[in-house]
């Protein structure tokens, strides 16, 4: 090993990719890859981008695919509403996401931020691009940031910022659409500016917000801030997919030589792996935190491989014990259980959506009431009711007393109907005869009825005198 090998091993992990030895900013050039894994990205990401500007304008039923509404508390998922009072089913589904996230990540590694991640996905497939067709190749940027200030300078900076800024503004809009829907952006849009200003100015913050993440702070998201890449270590194992540099096939590297035999290993030291890495690193080096997973470095050397007539994959998804045993990928114990138990999860959350009810109804007595004896020999208890409409439709419902005799009379006189997406509270009294109150706390049974069909039962307890 050389004295600068020796140097690189001992200085290697002192910082990140992304920061100089004096704790300045390192900006990333990368060169636009090419290659088989690249064009599956492409064709993944230019798929995702359409699903995520397309799903705002779908709608069954007259209701949004999907919509997050924060602000009220409303939830709309595959067309069926969700309330707070549904949180439950959340909570189980990001119990269940958290799963599926180490589960992936045990076995892929960080294949979902080099192929799905909104972060990866904006800036790789339009961020980039668009700075490559206006400021040139990776080396023509770096000369046009290190250069004087001059009116082609001006001239390209402007163009690019003002694209960032546009798309910026759009992709905040579509966000906002999947919070408000499409419909409310729409009359948001045709309406005078004064009446919803603080929205515009919420609008101006999410803008640059975008803009600045996808301008300039770029890949310290997924070196720095990103939690995900910080929790990877200790979710791999050796069994983990990832992409490796065959070292035992690479090493010792070695420039090429024409006409001459060679003695070194596969790896020419082009460093053509770190020029197209988004983040900056030398994958030959061994895992690291900012790996993305991203295939780059793969295209490139595989590129050089069938230049110098050399076996493709010398940068390649393997695992570890792959490459240092040359054994197989095989699903260990652990990846059992996180399979185990995901699947149950699943299971239990499509039961849970599947048998959630569209009407939920909460009866109880009114505290601090207790029973009076009305007309015709009857023990009468007053009683408040709160039923949840979750659906887009006002429902006439009506209340009877089930498995023993009994009259409820809805103060008012008037017939429930339930307004839709709402919290309808009213107060009625419940009639039973005297002889069918058999003790001094009852438990008793009430239908909620929508015409003839019964679509819950609530139970609650009756308030009658002393035996």
């Amino acid at each position: 090993m050389t004295e600068d090998d020796l140097l690189h091993a001992e200085t290697y992990r002192d910082r990140v990719s992304t920061v100089t030895d004096k704790g300045d900013r390192k900006w990333v050039y990368a060169t636009k890859p090419s290659g088989k894994w690249y064009n599956y990205r492409t064709y993944v990401s230019y798929f995702y981008l359409a699903i995520f500007f397309v799903i705002p304008f779908i709608k069954v039923n007259g209701m949004p695919f999907m919509m997050i509404n924060l602000l009220e508390g409303k939830f709309i998922l595959f067309s069926k509403i969700f309330w707070p009072q549904d949180f439950f089913i959340f909570a189980i589904g990001m119990i269940t996401f958290i799963i599926f996230i180490v589960l992936f990540t045990v076995v892929f590694g960080r294949l979902f931020c080099g192929w799905v991640c909104p972060q990866t996905v904006f800036l790789e497939f339009v961020f980039r691009p668009i700075e490559w067709l206006v400021e040139g190749s990776p080396a023509q940027q770096k000369k046009l940031n290190e250069g004087d200030f001059t009116l082609e300078y001006a001239a390209k900076k402007t163009t690019k910022h003002l694209i960032f800024l546009a798309i910026s503004f759009l992709i905040a809009n579509t966000f906002l659409a999947y919070i408000r829907g499409l419909d409310e952006v729409v009359k948001i849009v045709k309406e005078p500016i004064v009446e919803h200003l603080g929205l515009l100015i919420g609008m101006a913050i999410f803008t640059l917000l975008f803009y600045g993440v996808f301008a300039f702070v770029r890949d310290l998201v997924c070196t720095t801030i990103c939690p995900y890449g910080r929790l990877q270590g200790v979710m791999f194992d050796k069994d983990t997919m990832q992409i490796s540099y065959d070292y035992k096939r690479g090493e010792p590297r070695g420039k090429l030589h024409k006409n001459a035999v060679r003695t070194e290993g596969d790896c020419i030291n082009c460093m053509k792996c770190v020029t197209v890495c988004p983040t900056g690193i030398d994958i030959r080096d061994g895992l690291q935190m900012e790996c993305v997973g991203c295939t780059a470095c793969i295209d490139s050397c595989n590129e050089v491989m069938a230049a110098i007539h050399k076996p493709k994959g010398l940068i390649r998804y393997a695992s570890e014990n792959e490459i240092t045993t040359g054994e197989k990928f095989h699903f260990n114990t652990r990846m059992k259980a996180y399979t185990g138990l995901l699947l149950v999860l699943m299971v239990f959350m499509a039961v849970l959506i599947f048998t959630r009810k569209t009407v939920d109804t909460y009866i109880s007595r009114v505290k601090g009431q207790l029973y009076q004896e009305v007309e015709g020999n009857k023990i009468s208890n007053l009683f408040d009711a709160k039923i949840i409409n979750k659906t887009r439709e006002e429902i006439p419902v009506t209340l009877k007393l089930e498995d023993m005799p009994g009259q409820i009379r809805v103060i008012g006189g008037h017939q429930i109907v339930l307004k839709k997406e709402a919290v309808n509270e009213f107060t009625f009294f419940l009639d039973i005869p005297k002889e069918a109150v058999k003790t001094r706390s009852a438990s008793i049974k009430i239908g909620v009825y929508q015409g003839n069909e019964k679509i819950q039962t609530v139970k609650t307890k009756f308030l009658g005198p002393f035996k």
